[in-house]
């Protein structure tokens, strides 16, 4: 987060496989939220945040370009126009 606060046009926050509103209530993070705040107010809040982040990102270079995800590919995207379509 730090990086992108300084670099934001360098540096693309990517939503993880645990960033899901589903995951994060079998994990644990909806009760903290409720248990904390006395609501899931903030819970809706930060998940809304979470839907909003990529899951995927290009890094460029001059003479190369890499797919980025956090934690892979699904087995059911098995090419790179799976993940296009």
């Amino acid at each position: 987060l730090n990086l992108y606060v300084r670099f934001p046009d360098n540096v693309t926050l990517l939503r993880g496989n645990h960033e899901t509103r589903q995951i994060t209530q079998v994990y644990g993070f909806y009760d903290e939220c409720v248990r904390k705040y006395n609501n899931p107010i903030v819970w809706r809040l930060v998940t809304e945040v979470f839907d909003a982040l990529p899951v995927a990102a290009m890094v460029v270079s001059a003479n190369s370009r890499v797919l980025a995800v956090h934690a892979g590919l699904s087995p059911e995207l098995p090419t790179l126009d799976a993940v296009r379509q």
